[in-house]
Order: C-alpha cells, then sequence, then structure tokens
C-alpha cells in the first residue's frame, strides 16, 4: 500500500543512473518534500524518489502537478 498522508515522514533522494549512491535531499513530512522536488529541474525530477517506513515510490509517480 503507498503511503500517502501529507505528514507522513519521508526521505526524498536522487538517484544518478552513472551514480550508484543515492543524495538525500530532504527529511521530513511527505507534503513539505513534494515542494523540495518540485523546485528541482526536470531532469532531476525524473530520479527523484520516496523513501518511507513501507514502501519506497517514485516521485513522478505520486506528483499531481
Amino acid at each position: 500500500m503507498r503511503t500517502t498522508s501529507s505528514t507522513a515522514s519521508v526521505r526524498l533522494y536522487h538517484l544518478d543512473e552513472s551514480d550508484p549512491v543515492a543524495q538525500t535531499l530532504f527529511y521530513g513530512p511527505l507534503a513539505e518534500a513534494i515542494v523540495v522536488a518540485r523546485q528541482q529541474p526536470e531532469d532531476v525530477q525524473a530520479g527523484l524518489w520516496f523513501a518511507t517506513d513501507n514502501d519506497v515510490v517514485p516521485f513522478l509517480d505520486i506528483d499531481e502537478g
């Protein structure tokens, strides 16, 4: 089940295909993580992921706009 609560704690990170090390951009509530993710360039957004206690979700799968 995907985490959809805006207050769920998440780690926002970026995975670059050429670098196996994830770069953490933000820790905190999902709602704030979405704001941070939307501020990133479009090419970076394609590699953004949210990690929760029970799931890993690509940013582009849950961004509504």
